[in-house]
């Protein structure tokens, strides 16, 4: 075994030891970016939830104004209590699950070994 062999070994060890870090910084990034999408899922559930309301809304308002026969008039009249209740029904939901989400990101601890260090030197200094 040569010299150049040790050496190769060596900066092979050297550079798996820096991908090692490199993928768990990349894990937390992915983590991180997951939650903003989750967030950003739940306002567009929302936003559906509304534009769907408010063309219930305005569909009951047409079925009333344009049409005289008292059975389109009836559906106008049961459509905007509905589109309202999506309104609501949307609402709630939103705000439901982005109380979960945030409860979720509260509790989330990344784990990075830059982290991992200083929390080791608190707890030294805490002995200490």
């Amino acid at each position: 075994m040569g010299i150049r062999e040790i050496l190769r070994k060596r900066a092979r060890r050297k550079i798996r030891k820096n991908l090692k870090v490199q993928d768990k910084l990349n894990l937390e990034i992915r983590d991180t970016l997951a939650m903003e999408r989750t967030k950003l899922s739940n306002e567009r559930t929302f936003l559906s939830y509304t534009r769907t309301a408010i063309a219930v809304v305005l569909g009951g308002l047409t079925f009333i104004k344009l049409f005289n026969d008292p059975i389109y008039i009836g559906l106008g009249i049961l459509a905007i209590p509905s589109g309202i209740a999506f309104g609501f029904y949307g609402y709630y939901r939103f705000t439901k699950k982005r109380h979960e989400i945030s409860f979720h990101t509260r509790s989330y601890q990344p784990t990075s070994p830059i982290l991992a260090e200083v929390e080791a030197e608190e707890k030294e200094d805490m002995k200490a």
